[in-house]
This record gives structure tokens, sequence and C-alpha cells, in this order.
């Protein structure tokens, strides 16, 4: 009897130590991605070009009934000031959503396919990654010697060669770099998205160069085009279009062409979506991972 009794003990044990396990095992625990919790929604900042951008092409922007231009981001979604900022909160939670140029995608981070398009290089310049844009510089009036020697550089085939490390050449049949060389100082401000490739082309012009002073300061790309009007800045950089009231003030010009990269934690276990999802997700319609079809 008292065997019969403790062999009882035992399999009530067991049965209770089994559903412990399966209970830990559960999306609840941690363990496992959790379809059922809220989306954490990631945006760049008002003013941010790649927010201009990422809003514009894919309908977050929509004209109100009185015809006004309105950016209908999610009013929950957690904002930040720079590309770097973006990639570490969503690599920190994986259960974010955020938007990044692909030139600064890194492998902490997942980068979404849209429509079962991947946002590779191929991809975005034949058309059929649809989150593209522009990558400009603008300049205001006569410009210095110098300012034109480095402008000149860009769009030389040793400058698109550097832009087509990350990017995509604007032009693939650039001549080579024959400039003059001439000392002084340039400042450039805008993008943080542009800044990048930027200091990787002035680090090469001032191998060539030794003469210039290029200062570079990542302010986003309307505080960019701002500081070009105001006169405060040689060289501004816009990671989106520019507005008609830049465009009044301002010449300016493609260097680069980039792709916006839909980025989630790489625990996640979605790898796709519709474009139409991902308006739905940052205008504040779908919040729960499990209410993507």
């Amino acid at each position: 009897m008292k065997r019969i009794l403790t062999i009882g003990i035992i399999l009530i044990l067991g049965a209770s130590i089994l559903g412990g396990c399966g209970a830990n095992n559960s999306t609840d625990s941690g363990k496992g991605f959790n379809l059922d919790k809220e989306i954490v929604v990631i945006s760049r900042e008002e003013g941010s070009g790649t927010r201009g951008a990422f809003v514009e092409i894919t309908g977050i922007e929509a004209k109100d009934e009185l015809g006004n231009t309105v950016d209908r981001t999610y009013e929950e979604a957690i904002v930040y000031n720079g590309t770097n900022q973006v990639l570490t909160a969503v690599a920190g939670n994986e259960y974010a959503i955020g938007y990044v140029s692909t030139g600064s995608l890194n492998e902490t981070v997942r980068a979404l396919k849209i429509d079962g398009v991947e946002p590779t290089t191929e991809n975005i310049k034949n058309g059929s990654y649809k989150i593209a844009r522009p990558f400009n510089i603008a300049t205001k009036g006569n410009l210095t010697e110098i300012t034109q020697d480095f402008i000149d550089f860009i769009m030389s085939k040793e400058g698109q060669e550097i832009v087509s490390e990350d990017f995509i050449a604007v032009d693939d049949n650039a001549a080579p770099y024959a400039g003059s060389k001439p000392s002084g100082k340039i400042i450039i401000a805008g993008s943080t998205s542009v800044t990048p490739v930027m200091e990787k082309l002035r680090e090469a012009y001032l191998e060539i160069n030794p003469e210039a002073e290029i200062e570079i300061h990542s302010t986003g790309s309307s505080a960019g085009m701002q500081a070009v009007i105001n006169g405060t800045a040689d060289i501004g950089m816009a990671s989106r279009d520019l507005k008609d009231s830049e465009k009044a003030d301002l010449d300016y010009m493609a260097i680069a062409i980039d792709g916006i990269a839909v980025i989630n934690n790489p625990a996640n276990t979605i790898d796709n979506l519709s474009l139409e999802d991902v308006t739905k997700i940052f205008i504040g319609e779908i919040t729960r991972w499990s209410h993507i079809k």
C-alpha cells in the first residue's frame, strides 16, 4: 500500500513539474516572440529628411479635409533625433519597429521585405523596392573655389565610387576628378543619413587636397537647408526632395540614391510586411504584431 501511495505522489509531482515547464515555454514567460504584444513604433523627429521621405512615400502624410498636408505619424510613437538612436532603440526592444537609411543598416537589426521585396541595391535601382529617395546637396549663390572643387570631387568618378560603396551612384559614367585643389574652409550641415557618406567623401578629398578644411555638422535635413539659406553653411545635406520653399532659395543636386529600410528586432518572427501594413502601423491603426495578416 505504501509503495502504491509513493508512486501516486511521484506521478502527481511529475505532472506538476511538467505543467510548470509548459508555463515556462509560453510566450508570457518571456521565452519566444509573443505576437500579442503591442508594437513599439519608433520614428524620426520632425524635420528629418528620412522621416519626410518615409511619410510621403508610404502615405502616412496625407491631405486633411481642408486640403492641408498632415503627417499622421502615430501619436504614441517614440521619436529619436538620429539614425544611430533608432538603430539602438530597435536593437534593444524585440517588439519595436522603425526605419533608417539602407546605407546605415547593421547586424543588430533586421531589414524587412516590403511586399516580398528586399531593400537591396539592385531592387532599389530597378524600382521594385518602393521606399527610396535621393540624397541631395544644396548651395546658395556664387560658390567659393574650394566649395566648387569639393562638389566636383563628389560628382567625379572617384567620388561616385565612394558613394556606391553604401548607396547607389547617380552617375555611373562620371569623369575622373581633375580639380585645382585650392585651399580654404567648407562648412557642411544637414541630414544624419547623408553624414556618413559625406564623411567618407571628405576623408578621400583631404588625401588629395590637404590644404582644405571641411567641417560637417549632422543637424537634420531641414536644419541643413536653413543653414545654407541663412549663410551659416556652404553646403546643405538633405535625405529627401527639397521643399518648394527651399527650392526657391537654393541650388541643389542629387549625389546618391538611397532606400529607406523598415527595421525590426531579429527576435521578431515577422520578416515581411505589405506597404499597406507599414502605413497602418505607423499611423496607429495596427497596434499588435498579431494583427498583421
